[in-house]
């Protein structure tokens, strides 16, 4: 079974590849995604990784307060998306 973290306060600049690099010391990485500006493309500074469900106290301990480019990274266990009303 796998569980999603949310990864907060990530640098403008951080691609999937380096958020994959960042966990891996920790866990088994099973995906990343950073959230991009439809409009823009540009990373909204935050994004998710999918681990394992055994490494996931264990992995939001060691990350979250870690600091990458000068920012506090802010992880935590993802909440599930709320469904939207279609007009």
């Amino acid at each position: 079974m796998t569980t999603t973290l949310y990864v907060g306060n990530l640098p403008w600049t951080t691609t999937e590849e380096e958020l994959r690099d960042l966990f891996a010391p920790y866990c088994s990485v099973v995906s990343t995604r950073i959230i991009t500006d439809r409009e823009t493309g540009r990373s909204r500074g935050f994004g998710f990784v999918e681990v394992e469900e055994d490494d996931v106290s264990r992995v939001v301990e060691a990350t979250n307060g870690l600091d990458v480019g000068g920012r506090a990274l802010v992880v935590n266990e993802a909440r599930p998306r709320p469904e939207r009303t279609r007009f």
